[in-house]
């Protein structure tokens, strides 16, 4: 039954195309019949925000990585890149992030030579966005692509699904609620670049400090016609706190209120004695 769904999803039809969701509805079913469980998507912790400001795009991220409620990686990088005057930020499954914007950048590079012309923001967010719709949603990449080209300074953000939207400001992951509201408070259109790099520097350290999947150290990546700046370690606003004194208390500071003494009794049953091998 499962080689024959397959066999038909490798047909071409016009129109929109969803033969890898007809596979993995197969995969699933074949999965149940043999006994198996389907695997399930993993919750992530991830801050990422970027806003156009006066002469560029300004992204940020937070740089930890999360497995279940371990914190495996506290100065991961987020900001990866795609092009000379193109960076995308990455939250979601840390490893589909990464392959993801790879993959990305080698098709951007391949495209510039071919048409020998600098890549556009718009084209890479095509790009992505159609290679994320037609895994419907099993790559887990949120990602927020930002960049300088001809046309001038975009920024988009572009969802699991392949969904994508265009706006002067932006906030994904799970810190996103906490990121988007200082956006949403304090973003004017034209600002100057230490505003702009400040109001980011803010915005992920509130998805920093309200959300327990990010943490760590604010990542920056300044976008303009003339350069490119890559902070790392922009700022450290959850560093660890110094000892201020001594808590080691005096023998007898507490007081005992009452003590009890139980034996409980003992019987040796067998005793044997192994000798260890050196040679």
């Amino acid at each position: 039954m499962m080689s024959q769904s397959l066999t038909s999803c490798q047909s071409s039809r016009g129109g929109f195309c969803f033969d890898n969701s007809h596979r993995n509805a197969a995969l699933e079913s074949g999965f149940s019949e043999l006994g198996y469980k389907a695997p399930t998507s993993r919750k992530t912790g991830t801050t990422i925000a970027g806003m156009v400001y006066k002469d560029g795009v300004v992204l940020g991220a937070d740089t930890r990585a999360t497995d279940d409620m371990v914190v495996a990686d506290k100065n991961c990088s987020k900001i990866h890149y795609i092009a000379p005057k193109i960076y995308c930020c990455g939250a979601g499954v840390a490893a589909d992030a990464e392959i993801t914007t790879q993959i990305m950048a080698s098709n951007v590079e391949l495209h510039a030579l071919n048409t020998g012309r600098p890549p556009l923001v718009a084209m890479v967010t095509r790009q992505l966005k159609q290679m994320l719709f037609r895994y419907q949603g099993h790559i887990g990449s949120s990602l927020i692509v930002g960049g300088v080209d001809v046309a001038g300074a975009h920024l988009y953000s572009v969802y699991p699904h392949g969904s994508y939207d265009k706006l002067p400001y932006l906030a994904m992951g799970s810190g996103a609620a906490a990121a988007v509201s200082v956006l949403e408070d304090r973003y004017k259109p034209d600002m100057e670049l230490q505003e702009a790099k400040q109001l980011v520097r803010d915005a992920i350290a509130a998805g920093i400090f309200s959300d327990l999947g990010s943490g760590s150290n604010v990542d920056l990546c300044v976008i303009n016609q003339a350069k490119v700046d890559h902070l790392r370690g922009y700022d450290k606003p959850a560093t660890k706190g110094q000892r201020k004194g001594e808590y080691r208390f005096k023998p007898g500071t507490t007081v005992v209120q009452s003590e009890s003494v139980t034996v409980f009794p003992l019987d040796l049953l067998a005793e044997s004695v192994h000798t260890m091998d050196t040679e």
